[in-house]
């Protein structure tokens, strides 16, 4: 059917999102939203309470945060709100300085990640190998059931056979009926019978008073000096950097479970916008929630824009409106939920017997060492640059044994050809120049590299050391078979590294 065939109807809907052209995914993305935002609440308290501030800051600051993302970033259906990382970095800031600096801060950081965005920072996430990846995955798995411990240590009783009814609905409901998502039913539930039954458990209420108004948005409460700026950029920088680490990961991680891809370059810029405009709303900030991304994606299978937005909108009706039966949800149900989460998250294949037997121990060092970094830490951002370090470390090591060296001499004896294999980097050709015979090889040498290729400035450092050994001698040296980019590093650089 040619395009001109097409009805204004059938070009409206193909213009329209999905979720208003299937009542299905509609359905999906509204109650995937709730479940993030109740799960959203008692999260955003734990928080504010790290980073020092009142209870309504982190609220605030989640709603936010989601609701300008959804919008904003690059990654459809990741969760975007205040988050742990981000308020460990500007808790001594605010302890230091006051509420005003700190919410200067979240302001700056999210400047400096749009500025990093524009810059084209994302494209950094392309050096991440896979075994960080994983090991980033597993770690944080491991944080998210850390973090529900102290929800099941010195509680009442009644809290583990809660605990345990959860998890059993979020795992047998889905048998019956995927219509309504497991979590949100579970919670549902749980809550009916804690209080149908007045059984006295642990309850959201119990983590802080949740607000009653809405945020009023203006500018931080500091004055406008070099002082200031200068007290607030250390920290605007570091909530900036970790913040675009953890988001940048979660995005490439709902890349590989929704097999579609997204812009890092817009979620980069899309985090700084949210961050500006939490900010100016007294917000603490935040960056991608890696655990409730994974309850709306993986658990509630929510694919739009929309379970994003209404995330962040239930969150503050939940809030401000139904305050008092959000407060008696018992944390025994959440708990449930997150613990879920952290066994989904986790990739039980990357440690199979199976799996370790054929993965090569080096992959296996990097993974461990990124799970150790981060959990020792809980710092997701330290971890994956450790890792990613150690990683490249693991490569240049096993690349660098792939350059060998080969002596062929002329029947005559008045020549010596030595063949040259392999990546020529730092790594390896330290090792070069000890390669050659200079005491006992005729007059004339000659190198082929016509199978190596010269990757950098210690290369050619050592092509000429070992030239200027031979000359020493009275022998002369001639190398051949350059490809192109070797050829031009090598006439630039030649004989300009060394100062004699």
């Amino acid at each position: 059917m040619s395009s001109s065939a097409v009805s204004p109807a059938a070009r409206l809907r193909g213009l329209r999102p999905d979720w208003l052209n299937d009542p299905k995914v509609w359905r999906t993305e509204v109650l995937a939203g709730l479940v993030v935002a109740l799960a959203l609440i008692p999260e955003s308290i734990s928080f504010s309470i790290i980073a020092g501030v009142d209870p309504a800051v982190g609220l605030f600051a989640s709603f936010t945060m989601a609701v300008v993302i959804s919008v904003a970033g690059g990654r459809r259906a990741m969760i975007s709100a205040a988050t742990g990382a981000v308020a460990l970095v500007i808790a001594p800031l605010n302890r230091e300085h006051g509420f005003g600096y700190l919410v200067a801060a979240v302001v700056l950081a999210g400047v400096i990640q749009v500025a990093l965005g524009a810059l084209g920072v994302a494209k950094l996430m392309r050096f991440v190998p896979r075994s960080v990846m994983v090991g980033f995955v597993n770690a944080l798995a491991i944080l998210v059931f850390m973090a529900q411990v102290p929800e099941m240590t010195d509680v009442p009783w009644p809290v583990y056979p809660l605990i345990i009814g959860g998890l059993a609905l979020m795992v047998f409901f889905p048998r019956i009926t995927t219509v309504v998502p497991a979590p949100l039913v579970s919670i549902a539930i749980l809550t009916v019978i804690t209080v149908a039954a007045g059984i006295a458990v642990p309850t959201v209420g119990d983590k802080g008073a949740l607000p009653s108004s809405l945020p009023v948005p203006g500018l931080p409460d500091v004055p406008f000096t070099l002082d200031t700026l200068t007290t607030v950029a250390p920290y605007a920088f570091a909530m900036a950097l970790v913040g675009l680490m953890e988001s940048l990961m979660t995005a490439k991680l709902v890349d590989d479970i929704t097999d579609t891809h997204s812009s890092k370059t817009r979620e980069s810029v899309g985090q700084g916008v949210a961050n500006i405009v939490t900010g100016f709303f007294g917000g603490m900030g935040g960056c991608a929630m890696i655990g409730q991304t994974m309850i709306n994606v993986k658990v509630s299978g929510a694919r739009t824009r929309l379970s994003t937005f209404l995330a962040g909108m239930f969150l503050l009706v939940l809030c401000i409106v139904f305050g008092p039966v959000v407060s008696d949800i018992p944390m025994a149900a959440l708990v449930a939920v997150m613990v879920m989460v952290s066994f989904a998250t986790f990739d039980w294949h990357s440690i199979a017997p199976k799996t370790l037997k054929r993965m090569p121990a080096g992959e296996i060092a990097v993974m461990v060492i990124t799970v150790i970094c981060v959990v020792a830490t809980e710092n997701l951002a330290i971890g994956v640059v450790v890792g990613s370090v150690t990683a490249m470390v693991v490569f240049a090591k096993r690349v660098a044994r792939f350059a060998e060296v080969t002596a062929v001499t002329d029947p005559d004896g008045g020549t010596v050809v030595y063949s040259v294999t392999g990546e020529l980097f730092f790594a390896s050709s330290n090792d070069l120049v000890g390669r050659f015979d200079y005491a006992t090889d005729p007059d004339k040498v000659v190198i082929d590299l016509s199978a190596a290729h010269i990757w950098d400035a210690s290369s050619v450092a050592a092509l000429d050391a070992i030239g200027t050994k031979y000359a020493q001698r009275g022998k002369t040296v001639e190398i051949i078979g350059l490809n192109h980019p070797s050829a031009d590093l090598h006439k630039k650089l030649t004989g300009e590294l060394t100062s004699h």
